[in-house]
């Protein structure tokens, strides 16, 4: 049984449960296509199966790895854009402590990131840390040509091979990339790299259950066979019912989409635990590029409260009424603390004296909730009793199945991401590329016009 909740009571001022309901024979048949293959994008299907076909030879792997990895790193660099490192990031921040990276004594080497990025400052000041600490990388790429990480890997790759030498750099360089094909599998190939596949039929951003999310994960010292169990639990849940009564994927999607349907144009997901930042980073990247094609698509944004109820949350309360909020709940915290007395009690706060922080915080968020409501503002609300690999990995099958779902309620292919390339010719034109002449030509002539 899933542990995961979800509800709409709170979108009904906006919407009628009819109209929530009316989305179940569309629901019936985009599973229908999901299970048969028949909708748009159905080569890039692999992520549905994927809790199910992880075997125990490549669990085992990757535990061993991993423990090779915690011995000899005291910190493993993660290089990849996107779904090549935020699904695994988002479990890693979820679970870590806060402070992970001041607490020297668990065993578990710090979790960096390259690739991400293109900022010279960012590079230049990991190299200088990576300086003075023994480290491993894996670089997480199908093509091997993807900018940002490629450039990091080389960087990296050089100061591996500059401070032990090439052969001890080869053992400590994993390449997770395509089966056959591509720069970083030749490579990967010639050098003699240890090698994870990335499925062809599995995107990136659907990755996370896959050695892209999955090795990070081990390394960082989790449970990678929770993780996986929770995302199996949630997809035989879904699997034996479709209703939207019954399965909160089809509960999640149908709302999202009866919302858009009223203006809602906007889906902003609220935690009130840090922890859980990059899970809505994750989530906008899942449902950005999944949703936002031919002009259609609710615009994912995310915020982190209390803390953003001190600057985003006066526009929710009183700005324009586009927008609809997914509060992901947490139920109990991993540590107690209480309020203490003050004999003083200069900032009126005996009132809470001997109550739990958790407490406090959960009525932040029901008071958020009923504020936000009355403002117009519907809430919807996803549950979990703790945060955990169990619940993470159920929460991730959660929202990769619901993401499919809503791509093909507004008939769009949820598996591709055509747009992400305008970005990339216009740098390459600029950079000088070969093969980009003509595009360069065109750039400059327009840029110098508009001066």
């Amino acid at each position: 049984m899933i542990d995961l909740k979800f509800d709409y009571i709170n979108a009904l001022d906006v919407i009628d449960q009819q109209d929530v309901i009316d989305f179940q024979k569309q629901i019936n048949t985009h599973y229908k296509s999901l299970k048969e293959g028949t909708g748009k994008g159905n080569d890039f299907l692999g992520w549905a199966e994927l809790p199910n076909e992880i075997n125990e030879e490549l669990i085992t792997k990757i535990e061993e790895l991993a423990e090779e990895i915690r011995i000899k790193s005291r910190i493993f660099v993660v290089i990849g854009i996107g779904g090549s490192y935020l699904g695994a990031r988002a479990i890693i921040e979820a679970l870590s402590n806060s402070f992970a990276q001041l607490n020297q004594n668990d065993g578990n080497p710090i979790i960096l990131y390259a690739g991400q990025n293109i900022s010279e400052d960012y590079t230049a000041e990991l190299l200088k840390v990576l300086d003075d600490y023994d480290y491993s990388l894996t670089v997480i790429s199908k093509s091997g040509t993807t900018t940002e990480p490629a450039i990091a890997f080389r960087l990296l790759k050089n100061h591996l091979e500059s401070k032990y030498g090439k052969l001890d750099a080869r053992d400590r360089i994993i390449a997770i990339t395509d089966k056959e094909r591509g720069a970083l599998k030749q490579l990967a190939d010639e050098e003699g790299y240890q090698t994870f596949i990335v499925p062809d039929d599995v995107g990136g951003r659907y990755s996370v259950l896959t050695p892209v999310g999955l090795l990070p994960i081990a390394v960082a010292g989790f449970n990678i066979r929770e993780f996986i169990g929770g995302a199996i639990k949630m997809k035989e849940h879904v699997e034996s019912t479709s209703y939207i009564a019954d399965n909160p994927v089809s509960a999640y999607a149908a709302t999202r989409n009866a919302l858009y349907n009223q203006g809602k144009t906007v889906e902003i997901t609220v935690n009130y635990e840090p922890k859980l930042f990059y899970l809505t980073e994750w989530w906008k990247q899942l449902y950005g590029e999944s949703e936002g094609k031919e002009n259609k698509g609710i615009f994912p944004a995310g915020v982190g409260f209390t803390t953003d109820l001190h600057s985003m949350g006066q526009y929710i309360q009183e700005g324009l009424r586009n927008v609809f909020e997914t509060v992901i709940s947490v139920e109990k915290p991993k540590r107690k603390l209480k309020v203490p007395v003050d004999s003083k009690n200069l900032d009126g706060l005996n009132y809470i004296a001997g109550k739990r922080l958790h407490e406090v915080n959960h009525m932040a968020e029901t008071g958020t909730t009923l504020a936000h409501v009355d403002g117009e503002v519907p809430n919807l609300r996803i549950s979990i009793p703790e945060i955990n690999e169990n619940t993470l990995g159920q929460l991730v099958y959660f929202y990769e199945m619901a993401c499919a779902i809503s791509g093909y309620i507004l008939d769009v292919n949820p598996f591709d991401q055509p747009g992400v390339e305008a970005y990339k010719k216009n740098m390459f034109a600029l950079l000088g590329k070969p093969g980009f002449e003509k595009e360069t030509e065109e750039i400059y002539n327009r840029l110098s016009s508009e001066k």
